[in-house]
């Protein structure tokens, strides 16, 4: 809808509302009554009167013509219940355009004809049906209003009556009968026995109307012969349509004649399939589709397809020959052969095999990330030396944010190869991967198709991003069609249902990344190669703001180089308290941030250049969101310190427990999950076991509680990792012993004291380093994990590997316990002393242990 329409609109709306505001106050006649009533017919001229009046759409009315129409308006409705209260006279006019729903005065025609309503019937649907007869033309001379609906007065056109007919007028009268009789003869839908009446008509505007009336013509012909007051141009109107109109059917008809001079009258199908052709010649469409039939079956040729796969394809084609092209089904086999030919057949890219290159490339786009680096630079190797290799399926998993849908583009770029990506997120139905059958209305190819034609070549680099977060349901399962796709077995004559044939995959480089492979459908994960993209440590964030993030915002928010200064202690104090992060995500909104500010300071205070330090970040970031764990140095009893893995990264737990007098309960508190409840009494039933070495009440199960709690409440911690940590935390608490605050430890307990391995050992390790610790126990079997931790780190860390819980306490405890009867611990004591280490220990903990 235009502006123009909807301030009509809402101006007509203005002026209803006003009428009936004026009504209530008042309390007279509706509101448009009383605006009608200070025009009466008395005030108008002699051949004008005042009517409602009704817009038709796509229909014209004569005088003298009877015929039902439908009104489902609320302004049509209203004008007809006024007319039928008072006169029952009302004036007709058609609408310019049939489709206008809103009708203003500018939307009809001038010319109409005013009318008697001779019955009225009402429908289901609030519609009526309206019989009338015409009663003469009439011409509006002006608009009385519009709503509720429309009224006008109407100037009435009286016809002319002649009593000795011109010698021209009778000329056109005949001609006018002798050409409607050959429109009769010619026109299948009227029926000549019409003619007689028609004949009898002695006067020559009303023939003029009533031959307009049986023609098949468009309103706005008929609107032509209405607009005609005098009967000579009326006349000369109406023979210069019979011609035209004469014209057309007999094109038609000879249309008609050379099919049936070609066809058996028992082929019925084969005539309109002929009919249909001979209207495609009459229009100039036929040479054009034998030409376009032509250039496929020659790029047919061209492609050099398996016989197979090129007869099915001709076979399509020819078939557009013999339908009409303009139809549904010549639709869907044009749209069909195109998608062929969009494809990039045999069409391969010229692959980068310079090694060095390549490697320069992926350490420009990316820092770290080295495993992937070396795959692919594997990949490329193998490449060089045997000339051709199945592509590769690799599934990059890690945490979000580091880097894994980034380095698939710059393995394309170090490639040589086009790049595409579908992510899989949400994606539920076969059909996103397969394709439509083409039975559906509508119908394309999947979009590994797609993404195959968009590439433009048929060995791109295709990225599967977010796999783990494929699903299914009744449409199928996604994940089972990938199957297919993503097997160096099978892909080479993967079938798009909409296709229909086979299509070589087998060069693609596919690249799948996740956030986790346990989502992943088993069978979809035994046909990739898991690549473990890890979350960057704090080093490596620092390295990657320093080489990459600082110089890309400063040169989006056009600084130059050295009008923002951010040194290494800055970027540090971003990351350990303004992010927490496995990725760098936030770190690059953040450098955002304050070049922001600082591209304000520069335009604001006409300052050359902008120094960040650490006593001003606050002012450009605000407070700091984040802190990390700092060990206390003083030692206590009943509390001991954890590692924990999170989906940010490793961070410390501390530990606390402490004993009280009762009857034996557990406590566990800290919004603790199952198996982190189970390790911890897991661990007492190991301490009962060995409470005589540990000088440790052999009653202590039956006369005292056991509280042990993790702070961060909020936090939910899960994991078998915290086991060793509890029960040193139990030991030191039941022996009173106090424990080590700068040694830190990870491992599951078992029942006998075996200590066993743990995952995510780089991250936790990287937590204790950052908080202070210095010395970490590991459990025997996570030896292998050592060198995954930076250099730098390691220099500086003292690893001791353990394998049972009795090698954990002359680390832990200050002081070995001795192994005689004793009583237990002084009800209280050590949980005052647990409760004081944990008021003075730093503020942190875990999103989610382990």
């Amino acid at each position: 809808m235009t502006d123009d329409k909807k301030e009509k609109i809402l101006g007509l709306l203005s002026d209803i509302e006003r009428l009936n505001q004026e009504d209530a106050a008042e309390g007279a006649l509706p509101g448009m009554d009383a605006v009608a009533g200070a025009v009466s017919d008395a005030d108008e001229p002699e051949d004008v009167r005042v009517m409602p009046m009704i817009p038709l759409r796509g229909l014209a009315i004569f005088p003298y013509m009877v015929l039902h129409f439908d009104i489902g308006r609320e302004k049509s409705i209203s004008a007809l219940e006024k007319a039928m209260v008072r006169n029952q006279m009302i004036f007709l006019v058609a609408q310019r355009d049939a489709d206008t729903d809103l009708p203003t005065k500018e939307d009809f025609y001038r010319v109409g004809t005013i009318a008697k309503i001779k019955q009225m019937l009402k429908l289901p649907g609030d519609a009526i049906r309206v019989l009338v007869e015409g009663v003469s033309r009439g011409e509006i001379h002006r608009m009385v209003f519009e709503v509720p609906y429309f009224k006008c007065a109407v100037r009435q056109i009286e016809e002319i009556e002649y009593d000795e007919i011109p010698n021209r007028m009778t000329a056109l009268m005949r001609s006018a009968l002798n050409k409607f009789e050959e429109y009769l003869s010619l026109s299948p839908k009227v029926s000549h026995d019409i003619f007689p009446s028609v004949a009898s008509v002695e006067q020559p505007g009303r023939l003029a109307d009533v031959i307009t009336t049986h023609l098949e013509m468009k309103a706005e012909g008929k609107q032509s012969i209405l607009e005609a007051f005098d009967p000579e141009k009326r006349l000369e109107t109406l023979n210069e349509i019979l011609i035209k109109e004469i014209d057309i059917l007999q094109i038609e008809q000879d249309i008609n004649s050379r099919v049936r001079t070609q066809i058996n009258k028992t082929q019925k199908e084969y005539y309109l399939r002929e009919q249909l052709r001979a209207i495609q010649d009459e229009l100039g469409y036929g040479e054009a589709i034998e030409e376009e039939i032509d250039e496929w079956l020659g790029k047919l040729a061209e492609l050099a397809l398996p016989e197979k796969l090129s007869a099915k394809i001709e076979k399509e084609i020819k078939r557009l020959s013999k339908i009409q092209p303009s139809s549904a089904e010549g639709g869907v086999i044009r749209t069909y052969v195109e998608w062929i030919f969009a494809l990039p057949w045999h069409v391969y890219t010229t692959e980068e095999t310079d090694i060095a290159k390549s490697q320069r490339i992926l350490d420009e786009d990316h820092y770290g990330l080295d495993k992937v680096k070396e795959r692919i630079l594997e990949y490329l190797a193998v490449m060089k030396l045997s000339g051709g290799l199945k592509g590769p399926i690799l599934c990059l998993v890690g945490p979000p944010g580091v880097g894994k849908t980034s380095v698939a583009k710059s393995i394309a770029r170090a490639t040589g190869r086009e790049f595409v990506r579908m992510s899989l997120g949400g994606v539920r139905d076969e059909a996103e991967i397969r394709g439509h059958r083409r039975t559906y209305i509508g119908a394309i190819p999947g979009r590994v198709i797609s993404a195959i034609k968009e590439a433009g070549t048929m060995d791109p680099v295709f990225l599967f991003d977010e796999i783990d977060k494929i699903g299914n349901d009744f449409r199928g399962d996604p994940a089972s069609a990938l199957l297919e796709v993503l097997d160096p077995e099978q892909n080479k004559e993967f079938t798009d249902h909409y296709l229909e044939i086979p299509f070589d995959l087998s060069k693609v480089m596919f690249i799948t990344t996740a956030n986790t492979a346990d989502t992943i459908p088993r069978p979809l994960l035994d046909r990739m190669e898991l690549i473990e993209a890890p979350s960057y440590t704090e080093e490596e964030k620092v390295k990657i703001a320093g080489q990459y993030l600082v110089p890309k915002k400063v040169k989006e928010h056009g600084l130059k180089p050295e009008s923002l200064r951010i040194s290494e202690q800055v970027t540090r104090s971003i990351i350990n308290y303004y992010t927490r992060e496995s990725g760098v995500r936030n770190l690059e909104r953040e450098i955002a941030s304050i070049c922001r500010k600082a591209a304000r300071r520069i335009v604001e205070s006409e300052v050359p250049s902008v120094r960040v330090t650490p006593g001003n970040l606050g002012s450009f970031l605000g407070k700091k969101r984040y802190r990390y764990d700092v060990i206390g140095r003083e030692d206590q009893v009943g509390v001991t310190t954890g590692l924990a893995w999170t989906a940010v990264g490793g961070t410390t737990l501390s530990i606390e427990a402490t004993v009280l007098p009762g009857k034996g309960q557990l406590a566990l508190t800290g919004q603790l999950g199952d198996v982190m409840k189970e390790s911890a009494k897991a661990g007492i039933s190991y301490i009962r076991s060995i409470s005589g070495r540990l000088g440790i009440n052999e009653r202590f199960y039956k006369d005292d509680d056991l509280h042990i709690h993790i702070p961060e409440g909020a936090t939910p911690k899960d994991g078998p990792s915290a086991g060793v940590t509890m029960c040193c935390a139990m030991i030191s608490a039941l022996t009173g012993i106090p424990a080590r605050q700068d040694v830190a430890m990870t491992g599951e307990i078992t029942l006998r004291g075996k200590v066993l391995p743990v995952g995510g050992v780089r991250e936790k390790v990287l937590a204790a380093h950052r908080a202070g610790i210095r010395k970490v126990l590991l459990p025997t079997e996570n030896e292998r994990d050592i060198d995954e931790i930076p250099a730098n780190v390691r220099r500086r860390m003292e690893f001791s590997l353990i394998s049972d819980a009795d090698e954990v306490l002359p680390h832990v405890l200050i002081r070995q316990p001795k192994p005689s009867a004793r009583k237990s611990p002084a009800a209280g004591a050590p949980g005052r002393r647990a409760l004081k280490a944990s008021a003075e220990s730093a503020e942190a903990g875990p999103e989610n242990a382990d």
